[in-house]
């Protein structure tokens, strides 16, 4: 296996992705652009959320022109479905759209790739082999697996977004673990590893500037897309979903969490509010570095459980971590409630 093959890809990504940033950053024009106020970064109004653009830019150039890479149907569908990320993504960073353009964007989104010929036709069986989705040619519930899929990917790690480098860190743990996954002798797909590791080379890049305190954020742009990337991969890698749900058993639980209080009390599932995990800490008193660490450790320590387990033991440690996850959130909210008792 010759390391350039990796490196290159890499080095082209990250640093194209610091020079678009210095230049978003640095220039008058992009320092002087008017975003829209960020009520998930309150106190960030004045800092720019062309990040995402950024690292959507640098992937689509070193993806299109590396020339290992052979660009197949469903890779053309990334590539499309990234272009129609930054087309709405800058348009929602601009002006904040209402739950059901969201909604509507992401449904669009699905159908696009769908059209691409991306399917989920398996699932890793914990006892081994795998099991074939029986109706994953079917027009309405392949599209609706799809669609679950990315819509519950894309919507945790955009609502992760909502502290300085927690959706770019977390990220970054789940693209490296794609990536030494797909270099396994079992596994050994050096196409998924390519796109894996410029992943991890534009995530690198901005969080340069993204780690507390922030001079860019990733904006709808950039955490849409870094979702978006990772649901792909997991597709089209074969039978990475389970490892995909695994290392992101964290903001995936968190998310699932905060639709079910949300459904709960009558609101919508996409409208932004302070019920994640991550602001919840912030009411116990955590700082925002504290808050990203433990995001870091717990999404860490998974990524290494699941790199060095089978199916069954994905499987038996996906319900283990879920389990954990979400007593320690339902814990959380007994804590907030105690203390709002006390006051």
């Amino acid at each position: 296996m010759r390391i350039e093959l990796f490196l290159f890809p890499f080095l082209i990504a990250f640093s194209l992705t610091i020079g678009l940033i210095l230049l978003f950053v640095l220039t008058p024009l992009f320092r002087r652009s008017v975003w829209r106020s960020d009520k998930r970064h309150a106190e960030k109004k004045a800092i720019s959320r062309l990040g995402g653009t950024a690292m959507l830019i640098a992937f689509a150039f070193a993806f299109f022109f590396d020339t290992h890479l052979v660009i197949t149907r469903e890779l053309y569908g990334l590539l499309f479905g990234s272009l129609l990320i930054l087309i709405f993504g800058l348009w929602d960073d601009l002006s904040e759209l209402g739950w059901k353009v969201q909604i509507f964007f992401q449904v669009a989104l699905t159908a696009l790739i769908f059209i691409f010929g991306m399917r989920i036709v398996m699932l890793s069986n914990p006892f081994g082999g795998v099991w074939m989705l029986p109706y994953s040619d079917l027009v309405i519930p392949g599209f609706l697996a799809l669609f679950v899929w990315f819509f519950l990917v894309m919507n945790a790690m955009n609502w992760l977004d909502g502290i300085d480098g927690a959706c770019g860190g977390v990220s970054l743990i789940t693209l490296v673990t794609i990536f030494f996954l797909s270099l396994k002798p079992e596994v050994y797909q050096p196409p998924i590893a390519i796109i894996a590791i410029i992943g991890i080379g534009v995530v690198a890049g901005f969080l340069l500037f993204n780690t507390y305190p922030a001079r860019i954020l990733a904006g709808t742009t950039g955490s849409m897309f870094l979702g978006f990337l990772i649901a792909v991969l997991a597709i089209i890698a074969g039978t990475k979903i389970a490892t995909a749900l695994l290392v992101l058993a964290l903001p995936i639980s968190d998310a699932l969490f905060v639709i079910w209080r949300r459904l709960r009390d009558g609101v919508s599932i996409v409208q932004a509010d302070k019920r994640h995990l991550h602001y919840r800490l912030m009411t116990l008193g955590w700082s925002e570095r504290q808050i990203a660490w433990f995001f870091f450790g717990v999404t860490g320590s998974i990524a290494l459980i699941a790199l060095n387990t089978q199916a069954l033991g994905k499987f038996v440690a996906l319900l283990l971590v879920s389990l954990l996850i979400f007593s320690l959130l339902f814990f959380v909210e007994h804590l907030i409630r105690r203390q709002k008792t006390n006051r």
